[in-house]
């Protein structure tokens, strides 16, 4: 597998992980070596449920019995894709009633994009430094890296940036502004949380100037953080909700939701404003509805807290300087990026999966399924406490 995984499947490094996977079940993925692992990393955060849990399963069983695709998307009423979203205004705040399904969160980051600048005329779009809002062209343009981007320049213009959680930059947001764009809790910087009402007094400006807030909850969003969604901390509402990840129990699927009023204008001036020919797939639709329905009509969201104390109270040591986040969307940060690969990829080695973040490369990522058990986290955390042992000993 390893030398057909190399030369046939395109690469995202030059030096992938070349774990071959052979299942994956509850909390853990086990190798074509017959060797178990223990996942606290849920698939990037998209594996709410772990892997293969039954009800998200039979929901695709029982949808794979009726249809597959069938038009592209917004032509037909298809039963699993109107409950997602019916379901998901419910539990919403009032102003979030409707929800454009489309394939990843990145898609959904180029939708919002959109509908804020056919919403108000305008066209400036403001991001937040070190944001990571995904790879496609809009949600690129949205980066600030410019090592990052400069290989695929020209990126789409319009886009300027503010520093998250310093208010002195909220006088850039100004009635040329279509929308802000921020991540709830910024992820590739380091799961770096809002802090003096920063969202808040963000939403409040773009209200005084008749801009859109745009809220990324593709990492937060879904119960990770304690929460069904990482703003309802911030005492905040976005104008426009983009999600992702861990909506769909495993399966890929994004999607956006804003009002009624505002979502209707993708359909004309000009029609198909906005398409898509995948998105609201009513097989994902169905697995994405049976994640969203165990989370909510569970303790799972409440429990994510109780875990999250029982990783901060385990995980103490001197090379753990620091433990961000919140719930169970957490990073760990050592001394260096050295130290860091080391502890990720010697856990690989004892059967513990950690990850890293993509621009604090001191931070180990610890996102597991929201279904993981105390148990388990107490295994993982021998396994990474053994590891920065052993560390700590040779240096």
């Amino acid at each position: 597998m390893k030398s057909d995984f190399l030369k046939y499947q395109a690469q995202t490094t030059p030096h992938p992980l070349n774990f071959e996977v052979d299942y994956a079940k509850g909390s853990y993925i086990y190798h074509k070596n017959g060797k178990k692992h223990l996942d606290f990393v849920a698939g990037v955060s998209a594996c709410s449920l772990g892997h293969q849990h039954p009800r998200v399963k039979e929901a695709i069983r029982k949808q794979l019995d009726s249809y597959l695709h069938v038009m592209v998307y917004g032509e037909y009423a298809q039963e699993a894709p109107i409950a997602l979203s019916k379901l998901l205004a419910s539990l919403l705040p009032e102003s979030l009633n409707s929800t454009y399904l489309v394939n990843s969160g990145t898609e959904a980051i180029d939708g919002a994009i959109k509908l804020a600048r056919r919403v108000t005329g305008r066209s400036e779009i403001i991001a937040a430094l070190d944001a990571y809002h995904g790879n496609s062209y809009g949600a690129l343009s949205l980066m600030s890296k410019e090592e990052r981007i400069a290989p695929f320049r020209p990126v789409i213009g319009g886009v300027s940036f503010i520093k998250f959680n310093c208010q002195k930059y909220l006088e850039r947001i100004t009635t040329s502004t279509a929308a802000v764009i921020l991540e709830t809790i910024q992820g590739g910087a380091g799961f770096i949380e809002p802090q003096h009402n920063f969202l808040k007094k963000v939403k409040e400006r773009c209200q005084a100037v008749g801009a859109l807030l745009i809220l990324d909850e593709i990492q937060p969003g879904f119960g990770r953080t304690g929460k069904l969604f990482g703003f309802e901390h911030y005492q905040v509402v976005p104008d426009i909700l983009v999600m992702g990840k861990g909506m769909g129990g495993g399966m890929p699927i994004g999607a956006f939701t804003a009002s009624n009023e505002h979502m209707h204008l993708l359909s004309d001036n000009p029609k198909l404003g906005h398409i898509t020919t995948f998105g609201g797939h009513p097989v994902i639709a169905a697995a994405a509805l049976a994640t969203l329905r165990e989370i909510t009509e569970t303790s799972l969201i409440k429990d994510t807290l109780k875990k999250e104390q029982l990783f901060r109270k385990l995980l103490i040591h001197p090379l753990l300087i620091e433990i961000r986040g919140k719930g169970l969307m957490l990073a760990a940060l050592t001394p260096s990026a050295a130290i860091t690969t080391q502890v990720i990829l010697r856990c690989q080695e004892e059967g513990l999966i950690l990850f890293w973040l993509l621009f604090e490369e001191r931070a180990i990522r610890i996102t597991p399924p929201l279904t993981i058990s105390e148990d388990e986290i107490r295994e993982g955390c021998s396994i990474l406490l053994k590891i920065l042992n052993e560390i700590h000993e040779s240096l």
